[in-house]
């Protein structure tokens, strides 16, 4: 009879949740290990649950960590923007554990952060809540110190963590951290799956995320990028064709740049991580549409898992 030991099977749910631009896309990547979720400069980037899943092995454990990427919690004024909050929310309250982002080059917490902590204070009666300080190397640790003493007094938050995930220092801490109270269960996932998300829908993030990247100044949140077709070619190559949809005719304009350059700078960046991402050649098509209600249209939503 053998005597190795059976590493312990383990898997749960990290809702990642914070105030817009805290970091939680570049956190889950990094948890991840390759893109899952768009990162930009631009606030509010992430509009949908954007599920990554994290693997870790030892001798003891073999765990799953389902992480799901929430829109950044701030005050809605829109009906998309009251879909993306709703999103956040609904992700913490289904989750085994919530892990809080809170970017430490703050100054403290402001009124939205206060009626998030707030509302993060009843739940932790019921799963474990983590306070994570992102970007610590940018803050003294003077300053970092008093910040996690006050977060800690408004919620009895499980743990904490300080980390800075644009260059990994403390993400395996965090990694550990949740796997000590992640419950015991079989993996729901694939080993080698890393996103519940269609490539469809990852492929328009690639192009939305290069768009924000190159126009971060010029365009706003009034455009979306759908994938209206994508063939496998029997070489493998693969050909996708999407549309990106503006509210504007000026904004038509800004994307498409004299004489197209602009929009062809987008789509050959986008088709390089695409091809990165596949292991193959991608041909990538796309064109700008004048789509004044799409924020209107129930499709939309639909297709990202949010509710009017």
């Amino acid at each position: 009879m053998s005597s190795e030991k059976i590493p312990l099977l383990k898997c749960g749910t990290v809702a990642v949740i914070g105030a817009a631009n805290a970091g939680k896309s570049t956190l889950v990547n990094g948890l991840v290990g390759e893109k899952v979720s768009i990162v930009s400069p631009k606030v509010q980037t992430t509009r949908n649950r954007v599920m990554g899943i994290a693997i870790r092995k030892n001798a003891d454990y073999a765990a799953q960590i389902i992480l799901v990427d929430t829109p950044g919690i701030f005050a809605p004024k829109s009906r998309l923007d009251t879909a993306m909050v709703g999103a956040a929310w609904a992700g913490a309250e289904e989750s085994d554990m919530i892990a809080y982002l809170f970017d430490a080059k703050k100054k403290g917490p402001n009124d939205g952060d206060l009626k998030a902590i707030e509302r993060l204070a009843s739940l932790v009666k019921n799963r474990p809540v983590f306070l994570i300080l992102n970007k610590i190397d940018q803050i003294q640790k003077p300053k970092l110190l008093a910040l996690t003493v006050r977060l800690n007094e408004l919620c009895p938050f499980t743990a904490t963590y300080m980390i800075s995930a644009l260059n990994g220092d403390g993400v395996e801490d965090v990694a550990k951290g949740l796997i000590r109270h992640i419950p015991e269960g079989d993996w729901i996932y694939d080993e080698d799956q890393t996103t519940d998300m269609p490539m469809r829908l990852l492929a328009a993030e690639i192009t939305r995320e290069q768009i924000f990247r190159q126009l971060h100044d010029e365009v706003p949140y009034e455009i979306t990028v759908e994938t209206e077709k994508w063939e496998d070619f029997g070489n493998g190559d693969i050909r996708i064709s999407q549309i990106i949809h503006v509210t504007r005719d000026h904004l038509k304009s800004i994307i498409l740049g004299k004489g197209g350059t602009r929009l062809q700078q987008i789509g050959a960046r986008a088709r390089a991580e695409l091809e990165e991402m596949t292991g193959t050649k991608v041909h990538l098509k796309l064109f700008v549409r004048v789509s004044e209600k799409w924020k209107d249209d129930p499709d939309y939503y639909a297709q990202w898992g949010l509710e009017i």
